[in-house]
């Protein structure tokens, strides 16, 4: 924003991803979600509530900057060329639209799991934090469908399990995360991922904005 000289009081951060999400869908006409959109422009570890009564009264959610030092030792697995993961949002987004109880159920469901595992993270609780990424993984398996996920996503999931990791998708699909508690599990699934072919495979590194506040709602 600095290019076109607008500052953070003429337009708060908490309203940016709002607008550019709503410039995507409303003025390009492409499918996007608030969660890409917050976290680049926080960038960093952000924690996200989209709770729908702060939504209505302020126009955006409470997005909270975290310190990266929480977080456990992680790894990232995505594949070479996606061939069936284009599909992955379906016709979710429609059905909550609709009021479907179970996509509705589902987000709650969701929405509890990203506040456990926050909790987690802060108490370096990673055993709880794991079994919150796997929780989210299977109920997102069950909403979706195995046909939308997609085989290969499918796959990468089923390699971090073999291996005793748990792992989910850090987005719409085409890519697994996951974390691993010693360099001895970080090379079995590397070998895993190499053996099974198709698949990058490499550890996360962290970055800290120095934009970021502790706290921005």
């Amino acid at each position: 924003m600095k290019f076109y000289g607008v500052d953070e009081a003429s337009l708060p951060r908490t309203i940016l991803p709002h607008l550019v999400m709503t410039t995507e869908t409303e003025e390009l006409g492409l499918a996007a979600g608030l969660q890409d959109r917050v976290v680049q422009v926080y960038e960093g570890l952000v924690a996200m509530n989209f709770d729908e009564e702060h939504m209505a009264q302020h126009g955006h959610g409470i997005y909270e900057c975290l310190d990266p030092s929480i977080l456990p030792r992680m790894w990232l697995a995505y594949v070479t060329k996606n061939s069936d993961s284009g599909k992955v949002h379906s016709t979710v987004k429609q059905r909550w639209l609709n009021g479907d109880p179970e996509v509705r159920e589902a987000m709650r469901t969701w929405a509890s799991l990203a506040e456990e595992g926050r909790a987690a993270l802060q108490e370096h609780d990673y055993e709880t934090f794991g079994k919150c990424m796997c929780k989210n993984f299977h109920l997102r398996r069950r909403i979706y469908s195995d046909e939308v996920i997609g085989s290969q996503c499918l796959a990468m999931v089923a390699i971090a399990d073999r291996c005793g990791a748990p792992a989910k998708f850090p987005g719409s699909g085409g890519a697994v995360i996951g974390t691993y508690t010693s360099h001895e599990q970080f090379t079995l699934l590397e070998q895993e991922f190499r053996k099974a072919g198709g698949f990058n495979f490499m550890p996360v590194e962290y970055y800290s904005p120095t934009t970021c506040s502790s706290q921005q709602r």
